[in-house]
C-alpha cells in the first residue's frame, strides 16, 4: 500500500528563521485556483487588500471590507497546501485601538485558517502589533509606501529619496520588530534605504519596489503575469497572459459567430 506525504506548510517561526538565508519567495493571491497554481513555487502567499483594485476594480485599497478579506483568505487557504498564508487587515479594521485590531485579526484567523495577518504602519502601530502578538496573533508589518495612507502621503511616492527621511524609516522597522512582528514588508523605497533596514533588523524584510538585498520579494501575481494594464515600473512581467486571454476570447467569439462548434458526438480538444 503506497502512501503520499501531505505537504507541510511553512510556519511563522520557519519564515522568521529564514533571515539572511535563501530569499523568501512571496506573491499575492486572491482565489483558490490562482493560489493553487503557484503554491509549489512560493514560500508565502499574501491575500492583499490590493484585491480591491485587481479583483473589484476600485481605484484604491480603501473600499475593501473585512468580510471580503475573509472570503478571499479562506479561498486561498483552501486552494493551497504548502505556502504560509497571510491576510491583510483592511483600512478601518485595526487603526482605532488595539482591541479593535484584535477583534478583526481573530476573525481573520478563525474564519480563514491563515497563519498570520498583515497591517500597515511603523512606530505608530507598534503598540497594536505588541497587543496582537502577545495574544497569539502573528503579525507581518508593512512600512515605507503604505497604500492605505496614500491620501496622507500625497499619492504613491517613492520613500527615502530625501536621506533626511532614512532614520524615521529605520526607526519604524526597529519599532515593529521590537513589538513582535515576525517579518516586515518594505514597499516603494530607494534601494540603499531598504538594504540599510535589512541589515539593521533581525526579522526578514520582504521587498516590493525596494532592494534585491531584502530577505525576500513579493509581487502582485496579476502584475507579474501581465494581467493588469498598468503595472508598476519595477515589475518584471514573466508572462503576458492578458494578451493570451484577449486572443482566446476573440477566437471563441469568432467560433460562436460562425457556429464553428463540435457536435455532441465529437471530441473537444
Amino acid at each position: 500500500m503506497s502512501t503520499h506525504a501531505t505537504p507541510r506548510r511553512l510556519t511563522v517561526p520557519q519564515m522568521r528563521a529564514r533571515k539572511g538565508e535563501t530569499p523568501l519567495v512571496c506573491l499575492t493571491a486572491y482565489t483558490a485556483q490562482m493560489a493553487g497554481l503557484v503554491d509549489d513555487a512560493v514560500d508565502c502567499l499574501l491575500v492583499g487588500d490590493s484585491l480591491g483594485m485587481v479583483a473589484y476594480g476600485h481605484g484604491s485599497t480603501l473600499p475593501v471590507t473585512l468580510d471580503q478579506m475573509i472570503a478571499h483568505g479562506a479561498a486561498v487557504v483552501r486552494g493551497t497546501a504548502r505556502a504560509l498564508v497571510v491576510v491583510d487587515l483592511p483600512f478601518g479594521s485595526y487603526e482605532a485601538r488595539p482591541e479593535t485590531a484584535f477583534d478583526a485579526a481573530a476573525r481573520v484567523l478563525a474564519e480563514t485558517g491563515c497563519a498570520a495577518v498583515k497591517l500597515e504602519g511603523g512606530a505608530r502601530m507598534a503598540p497594536t502589533i505588541r497587543f496582537l502578538t502577545e495574544r497569539g496573533i502573528p503579525v507581518m508589518a508593512h512600512i515605507g509606501l503604505t497604500p492605505q495612507s496614500t491620501n496622507a502621503m500625497g499619492g504613491f511616492r517613492t520613500q527615502g529619496r530625501d536621506t533626511a527621511e532614512w532614520d524615521a524609516h529605520e526607526s519604524d522597522a526597529e519599532a515593529v520588530e521590537d513589538a513582535g512582528a515576525f517579518a516586515v514588508v518594505l514597499e516603494g523605497m530607494v534601494e540603499p534605504l531598504a538594504a540599510r533596514i535589512t541589515a539593521a533588523v533581525d526579522i526578514p524584510t520582504i521587498g516590493i519596489g525596494a532592494s534585491p538585498d531584502c530577505d525576500g520579494q513579493i509581487l502582485v501575481l496579476e502584475d507579474m503575469l501581465g494581467l493588469t494594464d498598468h503595472a508598476p515600473k519595477f515589475v518584471r512581467r514573466y508572462a503576458d497572459l492578458g494578451a493570451a486571454v484577449r486572443d482566446a476570447a476573440g477566437r471563441y467569439a469568432d467560433d460562436v459567430r460562425t457556429r464553428a462548434f463540435p457536435g455532441p458526438d465529437e471530441t473537444y480538444s
